[in-house]
């Protein structure tokens, strides 16, 4: 285990670190965590669309747009994710953050893919426009926003309990708002097990496009 400090000032760590010695063989799949972001999101121009035409209104049928968590080429499993959506949009208007369709794409499919959800609330197991924390042993809400769902927003969702298996390649995507209209600030870690060797997973940006946003 290594730890790397790329803060500019001196860090002060504890660490704790229990483990259990096993032999190794070369069909197992080895853990791995990859981070992304994006800052901001490729919005679309409101224009003259009325606010629940913006927040709901047309249709995605490619997924191109869309925000990517986990991009992988291998065999192995994914067990979830931690997402954290910055709600940036300055409006007076209703202004929820979600209803962002998760679209994982296996073994190199194209449109559609096999996995086709109903919103980000829906993807963490929970549903209408959630406004308070909730903590469950595999989903939940970490912090539910401000007013009008503004600031910031981490849900986690683990698939512990119904891992997503793939054979070739794996490509776990979600809308950023409604048909990818929203430009907000996402970020998020993706968990998988995979077989070794593989293509190198998504690079970690710099220091700098890492720090997180004033509210």
């Amino acid at each position: 285990m290594e730890v790397e400090n790329q803060a500019s000032s001196k860090l002060t760590l504890y660490y704790y670190i229990d483990y259990v010695k096993h032999e190794i063989t070369e069909d197992q799949l080895r853990f791995h965590a990859t981070w992304n972001r994006e800052n901001p999101t490729k919005e679309i121009e409101q224009g003259n669309m009325s606010n629940e035409e913006f927040q709901f209104g047309h249709e995605n049928i490619t997924g191109q747009e869309n925000y990517v968590m986990l991009d992988a080429v291998g065999k192995g499993h994914y067990v979830g994710c931690n997402i954290n959506i910055h709600n940036m949009r300055k409006t007076e208007t209703w202004d929820w953050p979600g209803e962002s369709d998760d679209m994982i794409f296996i073994d190199r499919e194209v449109w559609p893919p096999s996995l086709h959800g109903t919103g980000t609330e829906d993807y963490v197991n929970m549903a209408w426009c959630l406004n308070q924390e909730y903590n469950a042993p595999y989903h939940g809400l970490i912090l539910s926003g401000g007013e009008k769902w503004n600031g910031k927003i981490p849900y986690y969702r683990y698939h512990i309990l119904d891992p997503i298996q793939f054979a070739k390649s794996i490509r776990v995507t979600i809308e950023h708002g409604h048909n990818n209209h929203r430009s907000d600030d996402w970020s998020s870690t993706a968990y998988c097990y995979q077989e070794e060797p593989h293509r190198p997973l998504m690079n970690l940006l710099e220091v700098s496009l890492r720090l997180p946003l004033d509210d």
